[in-house]
């Protein structure tokens, strides 16, 4: 109720003509997951960022990216605009914070740039920055930090699947399953067409969301907060610990641990990752594993693209991140802090480097572009989806740009 006053009182106060989500500077530390997409599109808990924040305001939000992304959103340029940092996740006080910004201010945690209001027209993230120089600012404090870094997002990933539920006005229906099941607490959200028989679903420590059309198969074993995506599918016998998405159109088997899956990938046979974050259109195949704890219990490092360096992640656990459209063969094993670049394929024997390069073919070789669209377009069109020339563009300026990575 607190929230839905805060929302009303904001657009009866406040009457703002655009809200725009825009990527920060934040964008770069959380590649390669945002080489595909506007830092919006991330998927954290049920929603992606910009679902999230729809939700929250009851009104479509438009994405301000980088050039070579922006065909693939909508944008238009309008004065008296709010831009929001894409990174944030909508909570009360920032909503508070945003009713209070008055014209041509920006709002900033620490040096992070959470919010403007301004009346200039904006046509890209160039005359953004340009216009945001020129902006009087003030300081808020939040009660929740941007997402800054890939592993943020399987961090916070339990809490964000009980914030969607509640944004939501999801109600538990655990009626709704055949007494094949085993349940063990009743905080469970069933969608329409949802299929669930002889799985063992445990809420003792947070919600079991099961989204519209998804199949929970027989023998499965889900430990909350967890949820899939609509269309996606648990395999026989696949275990799920807590704080786990399996996003949309995902198909997954074997052992899963605190991973987000954006959607549109596999993971269909046995074979643990954990403390992962792995993108659309990837393919693990059987038998590939994560490590997400190093021998020593020492604290990760993993590949940065902005510093072309390792970093401290700061993390005990963390496994996996991998870019969209790569591949894994059969018995990979990936290192503990692992970054997999865009349409990467890793094969070979015995551990592979902690940081393989966007089209990398095996360890010493480039996936030629025309190679990978073919191979993008096979994959996609399993799912009945075409490879648009938005899309080739996209892996076009990622393919070009390669070399200043590599």
């Amino acid at each position: 109720s607190r929230n839905i006053t805060l929302r009303l009182f904001y657009f009866y106060t406040m009457p703002i003509q655009h809200i725009v989500l825009f990527d920060g500077n934040e964008r770069n530390n959380l590649l390669p997951l945002t080489a595909t997409r506007a830092v919006a599109d991330l998927r954290i808990g049920i929603l992606t960022i910009k679902e999230k924040w729809e939700k929250y305001l009851n009104v479509k939000v438009d994405i301000l990216t980088h050039d070579y992304l922006q065909p693939k959103y909508t944008y238009e340029a309008k004065d008296n605009a709010v831009f929001i940092n894409a990174s944030v996740l909508p909570t009360d006080d920032l909503l508070v914070a945003i009713e209070k910004i008055d014209n041509e201010m920006v709002i900033k945690n620490d040096a992070t740039i959470i919010a403007l209001r301004t009346n200039n027209l904006i046509y890209s993230l160039a005359d953004l920055y340009n216009v945001i120089d020129k902006l009087h600012s003030k300081t808020i404090q939040l009660s929740n930090s941007p997402i800054n870094f890939p592993w943020d997002i399987f961090t916070v990933n339990g809490q964000e699947i009980k914030n969607d539920i509640k944004l939501l006005g999801l109600k538990p229906n655990p009626e709704k399953l055949s007494s094949t099941n085993t349940l063990l607490g009743n905080e469970i959200y069933i969608e329409d067409g949802a299929s669930c028989e002889c799985a063992i679903l445990n809420t003792t420590n947070g919600p079991v969301y099961l989204g519209k059309d998804s199949e929970v198969m027989e023998g499965c074993t889900v430990r909350g907060p967890f949820a899939l995506g609509e269309h996606a599918t648990l395999k026989m016998q696949t275990k799920i610990y807590g704080d786990t998405t399996v996003g949309p159109h995902c198909k997954v088997g074997g052992e899963v641990s605190n991973s987000v899956l954006f959607g549109y990938s596999n993971k269909g046979h046995d074979g643990f990752i954990g403390n992962s974050v792995i993108g659309e259109w990837c393919n693990l195949g059987a038998d590939t594993n994560n490590s997400n704890l190093k021998n020593n219990y020492g604290k990760v490092k993993a590949y940065n693209y902005p510093s072309k360096d390792f970093i401290n992640t700061g993390l005990q656990f963390c496994g996996l991140i991998m870019g969209d459209h790569a591949k894994s063969s059969i018995n990979t094993m990936f290192n503990t802090g692992t970054v997999v670049g865009v349409c990467a394929n890793v094969f070979g024997e015995g551990f592979h480097p902690k940081f393989v390069t966007d089209f990398a073919w095996g360890n010493d070789a480039i996936f030629e572009l025309e190679k990978a669209y073919e191979v993008a377009q096979r994959v996609m069109e399993r799912r009945q989806i075409n490879l648009s020339e938005t899309d080739k563009n996209i892996l076009k300026y990622i393919f070009d740009n390669k070399q200043q990575i590599r």
